[in-house]
């Protein structure tokens, strides 16, 4: 597919949205319609493995008779194995297109009053995965959307006529699902993310990473690798950030936690829709910091963009604990930013990469966090680089923002890597945005560990000491640009001219002043 032919694909799935638009706000029509492409997407898949299982029979999945022994017997062995290949089991009566066709009066099962069967299929896929693997993967999956919501229509039948105009359109798009080396739904399912992220506001920080700031996270921590055992994103979001280290190399297990269930729900879609098999990721409902859900787990790379500078309850008790006890103080409750660093740390493998986007603050503040940010130097020396990003990328804040990596064991053990990418951007309406170019300077820097002039500086650990451990950017990076030099007699040339001229000036509206009969002004 084309470049033309995706955006045409996602302007088509965007204007879908929109048939929700002025019903309810972004971030709940997004739910809805999220959730319908995701059971499509479930749809077409079962089909395709159910017509390949049936290819010897010489039969089609949707000629099989639900109501008759022979196709129950079909079923039923077809159930068997796509439970096991896929993880989850749908009737040919239960499939997308079938759903779609009796929503607009059509289709050989039922009549066109479709939400409640499209209630029951939900729960059926639910159910059709108890007891086995992909339970937990399943469970609660599309408990967002709410098809009886009086936001869709006040009346059953309103709400049944927008899902089934909704259902109509998509039905209309082929995902090309059979063509396994692209993945057009996926990527469309990014960019719808996307959209309703630019349009959510401040809520728009809680589910999901810009792609450009994803790229950067994502190309830093796979540098040189073209297979990772486990990648760790311990505020997952949508899972957009964790995935785009799929896209760059071989990623064996995803693992990630969600505090927000919507949220939680959208990410473990994201997965199953960019054809991560439920076994390759691990993804929790949880608080990370209160209660943390992979206490095993080493990281070959990790990844995150926590919130920032979020309250937690840097209890005492946390003073035992494995992630922080080392350090000797917590992070303070008002400012987590700390304490998701360490909780990090304690998950990043021995030959990990770790980064992370943070606020300023982290660079150069005192107290407890000032504590930490000395240890980690100090007494850990994890910490590699430290990259200064523009303002206002990132949804939800117009704030400066870094990006910290972490290695416990650096190749460059005598010193710390600084950039300052702050000025380069392009404004795109009121967001800021990093350009390929901007992306791939700041990754290419990092790489070859260079200092370049007003960019970067490689800082050795005595200077950072000198500093106090500060490690505010501009102390490394000189941006300074000199102002042209002022002419002082040229100016004083200027001053004279212009006095010459005003008292001109003054003569001329005197005499006129004098005409009219009026006092002069000054």
């Amino acid at each position: 597919m084309s470049e033309e032919q995706k955006r045409q694909l996602n302007q088509q799935l965007w204007n879908i949205a929109n048939t929700l638009r002025g019903k309810m706000d972004a971030d709940e029509f997004r739910d809805y319609i999220l959730g319908f492409i995701f059971y499509k997407y479930l749809s077409e898949k079962m089909e395709l493995y159910a017509n390949d299982i049936l290819k010897e029979d010489k039969i089609n999945y949707l000629e099989i008779s639900e109501d008759t022994p022979k196709g129950q017997e079909y079923l039923e062995a077809i159930k068997e194995e796509s439970l096991e290949k896929l993880g989850y089991f749908l009737k040919p009566s239960e499939l997308f297109g079938q759903v779609a066709l009796r929503g607009n009066g059509n289709g050989k099962h039922g009549n066109s009053f479709i939400i409640e069967d499209i209630q029951k299929i939900l729960i059926n896929i639910q159910n059709s995965t108890m007891g086995t693997a992909s339970e937990e993967d399943f469970d609660h999956l599309f408990e967002d959307m709410d098809l009886n919501s009086t936001k869709l229509g006040r009346t059953a039948e309103q709400r049944n006529e927008v899902i089934a105009k909704v259902l109509s359109h998509l039905d209309k798009i082929d995902f090309q699902l059979e063509q396994s080396k692209i993945d057009v739904l996926g990527d469309a399912y990014e960019y719808l993310i996307g959209q309703f992220a630019s349009g959510a506001g401040k809520k728009a920080g809680e589910f999901y990473t810009p792609q450009q700031a994803s790229k950067i996270l994502a190309r830093i921590v796979t540098l040189g690798k073209t297979r990772i055992k486990s990648a760790y994103d311990p505020t997952c979001g949508s899972g957009s950030l964790i995935l785009r280290l799929g896209r760059i190399c071989d990623v064996l297990k995803f693992y990630g936690q969600e505090r927000n269930r919507t949220t939680y729900n959208l990410c473990r879609m994201n997965m199953i829709l960019h054809d991560v098999h439920h076994t390759r990721f691990d993804i929790k409902l949880e608080d990370t910091l209160e209660h943390p859900q992979h206490d095993k787990l080493d990281a070959e790379a990790v990844v995150a963009n926590p919130p920032f500078s979020a309250k937690w309850s840097a209890s005492p008790l946390f003073m035992t604990d494995d992630r922080f006890s080392e350090y000797g103080k917590l992070a303070p409750s008002s400012k987590a930013d700390f304490a998701f660093i360490q909780h990090m740390i304690y998950h990043l493998a021995e030959n990990g990469v770790m980064a992370v986007v943070m606020p300023h603050g982290v660079l150069f503040r005192g107290a407890a966090e000032g504590h930490i940010r000395k240890y980690l130097i100090e007494e850990k020396n994890y910490l590699d680089a430290v990259i200064g990003l523009p303002a206002n990328i990132f949804f939800g804040t117009s704030i400066p923002t870094c990006i910290l990596v972490f290695k416990k064991c650096k190749e460059h053990p005598d010193d710390i890597l600084f950039i300052d990418a702050s000025q380069h951007f392009e404004k795109v309406k009121t967001q800021n945005y990093l350009r390929d170019e901007d992306v791939d300077r700041i990754v290419d820097t990092y790489a070859k560990r260079i200092k370049i002039d007003k960019y970067s500086y490689v800082a050795s650990l005595d200077e950072v000491r000198e500093n106090d451990y500060n490690l505010n950017i501009p102390r490394y990076v000189d941006t300074f640009e000199e102002e042209e030099p002022v002419d002082i007699a040229a100016v004083a040339t200027g001053l004279k001219e212009l006095e010459t001229e005003m008292q001109s000036n003054d003569e001329i509206i005197s005499v006129y002043c004098s005409e009219l009969n009026i006092p002069t002004p000054f």
